[in-house]
């Protein structure tokens, strides 16, 4: 990835984002990812954390999300906010790629509006993959890529196949 932004363009992207996400609710988006009680979900590049919060509550008690981010603030934000609303399921990882979590433990990947940022997005995919179990899904969304580069992009590794293509979202699985 990039460098991470300063404190305050973060804090004014966050404003901005918290802002879209009252207009265009991200439960939307989530909707076309297959999230059950007791998943283990990996948000990578989760910013402050749209999509960690609701995943969260989709996985219950028994399930786990781990929130992967670069700027440390952001995974400062999310753990102050998971601690107000006492949401014991949320893990938070400070990395550009490396995850440190087990082979095959992740059902879901979050890789949403993300990818056009990363610096070295082969090493980040082998990193998914890595984690990614058998059956599991990588969820792509990046709107600022066209649905060409999002396919050539996951795929032209060899390591990720589209398996379904929605509204908002691509599917991938393990090739």
């Amino acid at each position: 990835m990039n460098k991470p932004m300063p404190k305050t363009a973060f804090y004014i992207m966050s404003l901005f984002l918290r802002c879209r996400d009252l207009i265009r609710p991200r439960y939307r988006i989530l909707d076309e990812v297959d999230i059950r009680p007791g998943d283990h979900v990996l948000d990578f590049g989760c910013g402050h954390g749209s999509y960690t919060f609701i995943v969260s509550k989709s996985v219950g008690d028994e399930g786990k999300i781990y929130a992967q981010e670069i700027l440390q603030l952001a995974l400062d934000m999310i753990g102050k906010n998971a601690s107000k609303l006492k949401l014991e399921n949320i893990s938070t990882i400070c990395s550009d790629c490396s995850t440190g979590i087990p082979d095959e433990s992740i059902d879901v990947v979050l890789l949403y509006d993300v990818f056009h940022l990363l610096g070295d997005p082969g090493a980040v995919l082998k990193e998914l993959r890595r984690v990614l179990s058998p059956d599991g899904v990588v969820s792509f969304s990046d709107h600022h890529m066209s649905g060409q580069k999002i396919i050539s992009g996951v795929t032209q590794s060899s390591m990720f196949r589209l398996s379904e293509r929605g509204k908002y979202t691509y599917s991938f699985r393990k090739c």
